[in-house]
């Protein structure tokens, strides 16, 4: 098939709607066999489960065309997982893991002529989604539940593609102990709006969330994980129970252990040690890495040796081997590329 007609290089981190979307309801206690649809509409009841309490949950991940030409879509298995994972938590039925890869497939392939080409800077984004679709005015869990799958071609994540950003600490908290916030929930999303509307306001390019109970230590911002290169080299992420488990990230430290031969620390980050990291950058599948320049904590400019003309060299080092990996230029570890056409 032939590519739409999209100016690749000059797409923003938008919606732009493709033919084809993947729809499964859950009724009576199980799962419909699936299929693709190209009614893009969503008819709910006004008091359905998801527009009264927010019961719904989210993945996102990404489709390239690789430099032989295969379109391939990064570790979809992973997403099912953690899709299963915040499933449980919010009480709604789990789609089958099997099943979301399928779905992922399908979709994709039947969008394949909105896939970028390789070389453009843009991909396919990919966002499955599960909601409550019946009534629900008691608190509950609603008993019916829509899976769907749709996709949209992006360009960069922050406006004005890879630069180095500018982050203030916030006053907000983005999770509670044992919350949600090792999920990929709706709601913890609708929580940050306030505080990154308030940060773009102010000039800044997002939020550095601390973790709400001694708020000394970095947490995450409001959708991407935090990577940290220290002055002696070290590849330095935050751990916390209540950080999303992002993909990116885990992938991340593979890369820099096996294929850069890094040292690799996941610890608790205390704010107070900021000022002695070399680089710092921002990591998910939005974004895969975005570098960071300088983080403002109340007035306190920390500003980091990498400057705020561009990524950092260890930074830089993980982002190529990241996407040439995704790419199809650098060989991937077993069961991380999931071709589909």
């Amino acid at each position: 098939m032939a590519k739409k007609n999209i100016d690749w290089a000059n797409l923003g981190f938008g919606y732009v709607q493709t033919e084809k979307r993947y729809v499964s309801n859950f009724k009576n206690g199980s799962w419909d066999e699936g299929t693709l649809t190209s009614d893009a509409t969503i008819t709910l009841n006004e008091c359905a489960g998801v527009l009264q309490y927010a019961q719904t949950v989210f993945e996102g991940l990404k489709a390239y065309t690789t430099e032989d030409g295969h379109i391939v879509t990064f570790r979809p298995d992973l997403n099912a997982s953690r899709l299963k994972s915040s499933a449980e938590r919010l009480e709604i039925p789990v789609f089958p893991e099997d099943r979301f890869v399928d779905a992922i497939v399908q979709t994709v392939a039947a969008n394949e002529d909105y896939v970028p080409p390789y070389g453009s800077g843009a991909t396919l984004y990919i966002r499955p989604y599960i909601f409550g679709t019946n009534p629900v005015i008691g608190v509950k869990p609603a008993d019916e539940y829509q899976f769907r799958v749709f996709t949209t071609p992006v360009g960069p994540y922050f406006k004005g593609g890879v630069r180095p950003l500018t982050i203030r600490v916030s006053d907000f908290d983005r999770a509670a102990p044992h919350g949600t916030g090792h999920i990929k929930a709706g709601l913890n999303y609708a929580m940050s709006l306030h505080a990154i509307v308030s940060a773009h306001n102010e000039g800044y390019d997002e939020n550095l969330y601390l973790d709400p109970a001694t708020r000394t230590k970095v947490e995450e911002t409001g959708g991407a994980n935090f990577i940290f290169v220290s002055k002696d080299g070290k590849v330095v992420t935050p751990k916390s129970d209540s950080i999303l488990p992002s993909i990116t990230r885990r992938s991340l430290i593979h890369v820099a252990k096996e294929y850069l031969g890094l040292e690799v620390e996941e610890r608790e980050v205390y704010l107070s040690e900021l000022k002695d990291m070399a680089e710092c950058g921002l990591c998910g599948t939005a974004a895969v890495i975005s570098p960071v320049g300088k983080i403002v904590d109340h007035g306190n400019e920390i500003c980091f040796p990498s400057g705020m003309n561009e990524m950092g060299p260890v930074t830089q080092k993980l982002l190529n081997t990241l996407t040439g990996i995704q790419m199809g230029r650098i060989e991937a570890p077993e069961g991380w590329i999931k071709v589909i056409k």
